[in-house]
């Protein structure tokens, strides 16, 4: 699998420190390099490195914010550049294509700038302890269409590439003279996970600011069409009953259509086609229905993958192929102790919890002690309905039993998981500084992006 192109990085600075490599910045990713960094990395105990393909770090399950324009981005990314240097480790631009567990090295492709000039060629990272922490994709299932006509909402370019669509398409059909085109100002959300649920209750209110801006000609009630397709007989089928039932309610007083029971079988240039053969009309398709790894983990280093793509691990979090090679967040497979036959779900406080267990994990195998099991705990579940209203259930060290949760509290508690976030990457301090930034500003400008 090796190229003889490829060039070895080697940057222990021959001080024999023990090599690790974090392969993925995302939350996971970014929160392990960062705690390790400010530990091990600058007492010099150890060497770490994170390789992530791109040049800032944004919280995924902020991903329809950006998407519906209610948060700019450039507020809420993170350089890893930067962050490298604030917090004791290298960050190096590339994507990892697959791993020599016999030499104990990453194989890095060539980076390609979007104008298609290579800014650095194909590397080789040696380690002693690999973690890969890629994260997930959305599954289109092998849908027709989906590629050509559908956007999914894997990263914030795929989020802003929607709301530039959107503002185009408001604009079009203000400026235009012949009515509406059937299928024009319809946006059809496919899956009704957390993602497409969280974005469809975003969209009535941008929408409706879009259009106080001077866009008169169309009726935000009338002419704009938000409908949900989910295949489940629920909407947030992977949530406790309640939580869909009362989220079903929200989306419905907002004027979202909610369609349950609905199999897409294909996405056309003008809409969706269902299993039915019904066509319903839509210029915009969003696709958010079913996650997987990157099929780039089927051929990491002979590793063992289960059918979506995810690293097969042990409770210890380590591949069950290689006790050197480490997989934590949405690409590994974990089992859910106590939970027969059920692995963690694909859930950001997992992602935390890994992260956090992974410091002692590396610490002990630095000490050469026996690593310890890891259990997710689960502290519920939160579905942001814009600003329209919060609800969630609490579970585990939060609560005793189940408590339902809603409106103002229930928001203040889906707030804090992007704090906790931000404090691990970044301090307390900094956090509350920032914040205070972000409100003054807020206050000068558009409720709503507008570009």
């Amino acid at each position: 699998m090796s190229n003889a192109r490829d060039r070895l990085i080697d940057e222990d600075d021959g001080t024999g420190l023990h090599r690790i490599v974090i392969v993925g910045g995302g939350a996971g990713g970014l929160e392990l390099a960062t705690r390790l960094g400010d530990t091990l990395g600058k007492r010099k105990k150890a060497h770490i490195t994170l390789i992530e393909k791109a040049r800032t770090h944004f919280w995924k399950p902020h991903l329809h914010e950006i998407a519906a324009g209610s948060m700019d981005i450039g507020m809420y990314q993170t350089d890893y550049l930067a962050q490298s240097h604030w917090h004791h480790f290298r960050y190096r631009v590339g994507e990892a294509t697959h791993v020599d567990r016999q030499a104990r090295v990453v194989h890095v492709a060539p980076f390609v700038d979007d104008g298609e000039e290579e800014i650095a060629g194909a590397r080789m990272f040696p380690y002693d302890t690999l973690v890969v922490a890629i994260g997930s994709l959305t599954n289109d299932f092998g849908t027709p269409g989906v590629s050509e006509h559908a956007i999914p909402l894997e990263d914030a370019k795929q989020a802003e590439r929607f709301h530039r669509r959107l503002i185009n398409a408001c604009i079009r059909a203000h400026a235009q003279e012949g009515p509406l085109r059937p299928e024009q100002l319809q946006v059809a959300v496919i899956g009704a996970g957390a993602t497409g649920v969280e974005l469809a209750a975003e969209l009535p209110n941008t929408t409706r600011t879009l259009i106080s801006f001077g866009l008169d000609r169309i009726d935000a009630k009338n002419d704009i069409r938000i409908i949900v397709i989910e295949a489940a007989d629920r909407i947030l089928p992977a949530l406790p009953e309640r939580l869909s039932t009362a989220a079903t309610g929200m989306l419905e007083d907002l004027g979202v259509h909610v369609r349950t029971s609905a199999r897409v079988a294909e996405v056309v240039a003008n809409g969706v086609k269902l299993a039915s053969g019904e066509v319903i009309p839509a210029e915009l398709v969003v696709w958010a229905a079913g996650v997987k790894a990157s099929e780039v983990l089927r051929n990491f280093g002979d590793l063992e993958t289960n059918r979506i793509n995810q690293l097969v691990v042990l409770p210890t979090l380590q591949t069950t192929r290689d006790e050197h090679v480490f997989a934590i967040g949405d690409c590994a497979a974990c089992p859910w102790v106590g939970h027969e036959g059920r692995l963690v779900p694909p859930r950001a406080q997992a992602a935390h919890q890994q992260a956090s267990h992974m410091v002692g994990q590396i610490k002990r195998r630095l000490a050469g002690k026996p690593l310890r099991p890891w259990r997710y705990r689960d502290f519920g579940s939160l579905v942001s309905l814009g600003e329209y209203s919060t609800v969630g259930n609490l579970m585990g060290g939060l609560s005793k039993g189940n408590l339902w949760i809603d409106g103002w509290f229930a928001r203040m508690m889906y707030l804090s998981l992007y704090k906790m976030h931000e404090v691990a990457l970044h301090g307390y301090w900094k956090v509350v500084l920032d914040t205070l930034a972000r409100l003054i500003t807020r206050r000068t400008l558009p409720r709503i992006k507008l570009h």
